[in-house]
C-alpha cells in the first residue's frame, strides 16, 4: 500500500546527486552521512508501493524464486527492515515514520490468520535467513518499534522466531541465523536452546582458517569455500550476535571475535577499487553493497585495524559505485544484477527481494553523526602500489595506480576433496574489480576461457582445476597444485593416467602477473598428446559497461603460440568477451617450464624478463627489482 510520501521511482541517484559535496572532510568522495541517509530513505520509501494491504510483505516484481512468493514477500520485508532498523539506531528523528510502516508489517506478518502472514519457519526454511534479519532489525529498532509493539503482537513475534529452535539449519553460514534469531528470543524473555546455540559455535569455529579468513561450511581445514559471505556473515554475525545479547554475551567468545575481525579487515579493505567497485568474485554477488557491511561493523566494535576515515571513505565510494551506475531501476528498487539488472545473475534461491541483503552496507548508521566513522576526514593521495598475500585462502591482492584491484588465486575452488567441474566465479586463476569472467565452465570443445592454466586433450577436453592445492603464498608470489582431469562430453570427469599434476606459480606485480606451469608425471607420459594453455582475463567488446584497455597474455618462456576468442556470452561488464590465450605449439611435456606475463591495465605496461636455471625462476622487472621463484 502506497503513502503519501512513497515516491513513484526513478529519482533516487539524481536526488543523492544533488547533494552538496564535502571535499574537506571527504576529498575522495565528497560524500557525507547525508547521502547514505538519503539512499537510505527514498530506496524504503519506494518499497511502500509494493508493499501488501497489512504492509507485512513487500512482493515487488520479477520472476520467483524457488521458495515462492510468500517467502519472497517476507525476504523484501525481513532485509530492508534491517536498513530500516540501522537508520533508526543511529538518528533521533524518523521524519518519514520507518518505525511506524515496519510496526505494522510486524503485526500483520505474524498474524496467522491474515492474508499477509509469513510462512513460518517450518513451513520455508528460508524463512529462517528471513528471521535472522528480523531480529537484527528489531535490536536495533528497539527503542522505536519494539518497545511500541502491542503485547500481542509482540507475543506473535516471538512464536514465530522461536520456530528457529529445533529447525534444521545447513551446515553453513545459516548456523549464525539460528544464534542471531535466538539472541533476540532471550534478549526479550522467549525460548531459546543453549545447546544448539553451542553447537553451532562448535562448528562455526571448525571453519576458522586463521587470520579471519573463514570457509564457509567446511570445518575441514580447506579453504575452498571463501566468497564475500565470509565478511558479511561468518564475521559480522558473530559480532551482532554478541550486540544483541548485550550483558549476556560470553566475554571471551566477543574478543575472539573482534580480535579475528580486526585481522580480515585489513585484507577486506584491500578488495574494493578505487572506484568503490568490490571484488567480483563467488556467488550471490546481486548483494553488491553488502560487502560493506563488516567494514562499518570495525569502527561499531570499537576496532581500529582501519582508520575510520577510511571505512567511510570506502563504505561511499562502493555505495556511490552502485547508485551512479544504476543499481536501483527506474523505480528506485535494487535489482537483481551488479549495475543494473543482470538475469544470468540470478540463483534459485535469489527472488526479487534478495538484493536487499545489502541492507547490511547501511550498518554504518548506527553509529551517531557526531562519531569519529562520520567526521575525520578521508585519507587523501594516491593509490598504494602494493601486492598483499593473504596466506589462510592462497591469494595474491595486488592494488595499482589504476586503482583496479587484481586478485590471483592459488586457494579458492568452492569444491570439496573430490575432482568436479571448474565453477566460473570460484575457480579461475584470476578475479579484478573491473572484469568479471566468461561465465561458462572449460567445456569440451570450448575456445579458451579467462584465467587457465589446462590441458587440452583429444575431442576439446579441458582439464578442470578442482579440487585445487595450495602450496605457497609469500610476499609477491603464490603457487598450487592440481591433478590432471578431463571434463567429457557427457559430463563425466575422467582422470588422466600417469600420475598427472599441473603446478602453477604466480609473481604479481602492479597490472602483471607472472605465470608459470609446469605438467609432472609421476607415473610415466601422458596416455594421449595435450596442448598446454594459458589465458588472461576476459573484456567486453560490445555493450561494454567497463573494460580496462589493455588485456594480453605475453610468452615469456616455453615454445608458446598467442591467439584470442571472442565468447558470445555476457556478464555485468558487457558482452562478446575476449579472452587472449598463449598455448604450446607441440605437445606438452612433463618437467617443461611454461611462462607468460599476464597484463589487465589501462595502458601498455613494460613488461619482465624471466630466466631459469637449476629450478629457479628469476623475474627481472624493468625498474630493476627482482623476485625469485623456487621450482624445485
Amino acid at each position: 500500500m502506497a503513502t503519501d510520501d512513497a515516491p513513484t521511482g526513478g529519482g533516487l541517484a539524481a536526488a543523492v546527486a544533488a547533494l552538496p559535496r564535502d571535499s574537506t572532510r571527504s576529498p575522495r568522495t565528497g560524500w557525507t552521512r547525508q547521502h547514505h541517509e538519503q539512499v537510505a530513505d527514498r530506496s524504503l520509501l519506494a518499497l511502500r508501493r509494493w508493499a501488501s494491504p497489512g504492509r507485512g510483505r513487500i512482493d515487488l516484481p520479477g520472476p520467483a524464486s524457488r521458495a515462492g512468493r510468500a517467502s519472497d514477500g517476507l525476504e523484501g520485508f525481513a532485509r530492508s527492515f534491517m536498513a530500516a532498523g540501522f537508520r533508526l539506531a543511529g538518528s533521533t528523528a524518523d521524519p518519514h515514520d520507518h518505525a511506524g510502516f515496519y510496526a505494522a508489517g510486524l503485526a500483520a506478518g505474524s498474524d496467522p490468520s491474515a492474508p499477509d502472514r509469513w510462512p513460518t519457519l517450518t513451513e520455508t526454511p528460508q524463512a529462517r535467513v528471513e528471521a535472522a534479519a528480523v531480529a537484527i532489525a528489531l535490536h536495533e529498532s528497539r527503542a522505536q518499534v519494539w518497545d511500541h509493539l502491542d503485547p500481542g503482537v509482540q507475543e506473535r513475534v516471538v512464536e514465530w522466531l522461536a520456530g528457529s529452535l529445533g529447525a534444521r539449519y545447513g551446515d553453513s553460514n545459516w548456523r549464525w541465523f539460528q544464534n542471531v534469531t535466538q539472541a533476540f528470543l532471550r534478549s526479550v524473555g522467549g525460548p531459546w536452546d543453549a545447546a544448539e546455540v553451542e553447537a553451532n559455535l562448535d562448528f562455526l569455529d571448525g571453519c576458522y582458517l586463521g587470520e579471519g579468513w573463514y570457509s564457509d561450511g567446511r570445518p575441514d581445514g580447506r579453504s575452498g569455500n571463501v566468497d564475500w559471505y565470509n565478511p558479511w556473515v561468518m564475521q559480522l554475525f558473530p559480532l551482532w550476535w554478541c550486540r544483541i545479547l548485550g550483558a549476556d554475551a560470553p566475554v571471551d567468545r566477543l574478543e575472539v571475535y573482534r580480535r579475528r575481525m580486526a585481522d580480515l579487515l585489513p585484507d577486506l579493505v584491500g578488495l574494493f577499487g578505487v572506484d568503490g567497485a568490490p571484488l567480483f568474485q563467488g556467488r550471490s554477488l546481486v548483494y553488491r553493497f553488502a560487502t560493506t557491511g563488516a567494514l562499518w561493523a570495525g569502527p561499531v566494535f570499537g576496532l581500529d585495524a582501519v582508520a575510520p576515515g577510511r571505512v567511510r571513505e570506502v563504505g561511499s565510494a562502493t555505495l556511490r559505485h552502485f547508485v551512479e551506475h544504476g543499481a536501483y531501476d527506474e523505480h528506485d528498487l535494487l535489482s537483481l544484477g551488479w549495475f543494473g539488472r543482470h538475469e544470468p545473475m540470478r540463483q534459485p534461491y535469489s527472488g526479487p527481494g534478495s538484493p536487499y541483503w545489502s541492507s547490511l552496507g547501511f550498518a554504518g548508521l548506527v553509529l551517531p553523526a557526531e562519531h569519529p566513522v562520520w567526521s575525520d576526514p578521508e585519507p587523501d593521495g594516491a593509490p598504494a602500489e602494493v601486492t598483499t598475500p593473504v596466506w589462510p585462502v592462497g591469494w595474491l591482492v595486488g592494488q595499482h595506480r589504476d586503482g583496479i584491484v587484481r586478485v590471483v588465486n592459488h586457494g579458492v575452488d568452492h569444491s570439496g576433496a573430490d575432482p568436479g567441474p571448474e565453477d566460473p566465479m570460484y575457480c579461475r586463476l584470476a578475479y579484478s574489480t573491473a572484469t568479471g569472467p566468461v561465465p561458462s565452465s572449460p567445456l569440451p570443445g570450448l575456445a579458451p576461457v579467462d584465467n587457465l592454466a589446462a590441458l587440452r586433450g583429444g575431442q576439446g577436453r579441458w582439464s578442470q582445476r578442482r579440487p585445487l592445492e595450495l602450496t605457497g603464498v609469500d610476499g609477491r608470489q603464490a603457487s598450487s597444485e592440481h591433478r590432471v582431469v578431463y571434463l567429457g562430453a557427457d559430463g563425466e570427469l575422467e582422470p588422466v593416467g600417469g600420475g598427472a599434476v599441473l603446478q602453477t606459480w604466480s609473481v604479481l606485480r602492479g597490472p602483471v602477473e607472472v605465470r608459470l606451469v609446469r605438467l609432472r608425471a609421476d607415473e610415466g607420459p601422458l596416455a594421449e598428446p595435450a596442448a598446454l594453455v594459458l589465458s588472461g582475463w576476459a573484456t567486453p567488446t560490445r555493450d561494454v559497461v567497463r573494460a580496462p584497455a589493455v588485456s594480453a597474455v605475453v610468452p615469456l618462456m616455453g615454445g608458446l603460440r598467442t591467439g584470442e576468442s571472442v565468447h558470445e556470452e555476457e556478464n555485468p561488464f558487457g558482452s562478446a568477451l575476449r579472452v587472449p590465450w598463449a598455448e604450446t605449439s607441440a605437445p606438452v611435456r612433463p618437467g617443461d617450464v611454461h611462462a607468460v606475463a599476464v597484463v589487465l591495465a589501462e595502458e601498455e605496461p613494460e613488461l619482465p624478463e624471466l630466466l631459469l636455471q637449476d629450478g629457479v625462476a628469476e623475474v627481472r622487472w624493468p625498474d630493476g627489482e627482482r623476485d625469485v621463484v623456487d621450482l624445485t
